[in-house]
């Protein structure tokens, strides 16, 4: 069950080919996306993805993405898909083909969300950390690395989730060379001490979390206190619990860590879970 438009808003068959084979997000992953949450009809932090699409698209130098278009376009994939409940919506922006007339590809493909990331919202995930090779001190003078823009470039994510399978775990939280933690490869790291969330900043060359932000808004309003700063590896196990946000995740808790067993807390995961959706109810 999938949904395919362009970004003029045509629908098209998804089995079909319709990207060449010389567009340089295939050839090179040069190109940027989002994947957004629709829940019955209702997407989920739109605009906040829309925001983050062009700013990965201006760190790549992409043409400014068409607002416009994409919420139209947004609109015609959600009111084409056949199902209630739940989907994913994501958003491809590339550079186009290499040798075609310097036109862009644009287009938003709606999907099912997948049975192991639901049964994870429910069960928790083992993770492990790995280093991810650099220090967050690099990220204001390294901007060709383009550390926090959401590329198609994720071959290194996809690897370290292969690596992770191969432990006998099923996420990854990167760590950087001063020993601080990252992200997940398409997740945020959420530590929970008493009542105060903490995230790393995009500053430390993350991606900002739309899922995260949403969180945190409605912690804040039920008078938690939250924090975006630097945070050091040993704080993972002394939380007293870690999550992992993403729009397809939700709120996902850390049961394991490096073969670990972190302290289970029923509770508190439907607490956030709870606070995360009050922001949509």
């Amino acid at each position: 069950m999938r949904v395919l438009a362009m970004l003029d808003g045509t629908v098209l068959d998804p089995d079909a080919p319709h990207i060449r084979v010389d567009d340089l997000g295939l050839l090179r992953g040069d190109g940027v996306f989002e994947t957004v949450l629709v829940v019955d009809g209702k997407p989920r932090e739109l605009g906040p993805h829309l925001d983050r699409l062009a700013r990965s698209a201006a760190m790549l130098d992409l043409p400014e993405p068409d607002r416009a278009a994409w919420e139209r376009v947004c609109s015609v994939v959600i009111s084409e898909w056949p199902a209630a409940g739940e989907m994913a919506l994501k958003l491809v922006y590339t550079r186009g083909p290499e040798f075609g007339d310097g036109s862009t590809t644009s287009f938003a493909l709606g999907l099912p969300i997948a049975a192991s990331q639901l049964r994870a919202r429910v069960s928790g995930v083992a993770a492990v950390t790995l280093a991810r090779g650099f220090d967050p001190s690099d990220v204001p003078g390294a901007p060709w690395l383009l550390l926090g823009a959401k590329t198609l470039s994720y071959a290194v994510n996809m690897a370290a989730g292969r690596h992770a399978a191969a432990q006998g775990a099923e996420e990854v939280i990167f760590t950087a060379a001063d020993d601080t933690v990252l992200e997940g490869p398409t997740s945020t790291a959420v530590l929970v001490r008493g009542r105060t969330l903490r995230t790393v900043p995009p500053s430390s060359g993350v991606l900002a979390g739309t899922t995260q932000g949403a969180l945190f808004r409605a912690a804040e309003r039920a008078g938690w206190t939250t924090k975006v700063e630097p945070i050091p590896v040993a704080d993972l196990r002394a939380a007293d619990a870690v999550f992992l946000a993403s729009s397809v995740r939700k709120i996902t808790r850390v049961r394991v860590l490096d073969g670990v067993e972190l302290a289970a807390s029923p509770e508190l995961h439907a607490e956030l879970n709870a606070l995360y959706e009050s922001e949509y109810a």
